[in-house]
């Protein structure tokens, strides 16, 4: 086996997040995870995962109804209106290369 698969089969380690929280911030995080028989790992972790997943699907993942789905597919679909002022500004040479 070579020195490659060998390190692509090795478990990846966790990784540390250190946070700095003001004591009234700690206290409320210590109060929820008593009520909910989680460490203060486990419940920092399943807040922050679920406000991510909540991040990338909004902006990844949007629902239309059939009328609505039509028009942006149409959109996307329709050929591109020439824009002479864009046009001139992506064929100018940058400031930093002048």
């Amino acid at each position: 086996m070579n020195k490659q698969s060998v390190k692509t089969q090795r478990k990846s380690h966790p990784k540390n997040i250190n946070l700095r929280v003001k004591p009234h911030t700690r206290s409320l995080i210590d109060r929820a995870c008593a009520l909910t028989d989680k460490t203060v790992t486990e419940f920092v972790l399943d807040a922050v995962c679920r406000e991510a997943e909540d991040v990338l699907l909004d902006r990844q993942l949007f629902n239309l109804d059939k009328k609505s789905y039509q028009a942006f597919v149409d959109a996307l679909d329709a050929p591109t209106k020439q824009n002479l002022k864009l046009e001139s500004l992506l064929n100018r040479k940058p400031l930093w290369e002048k």
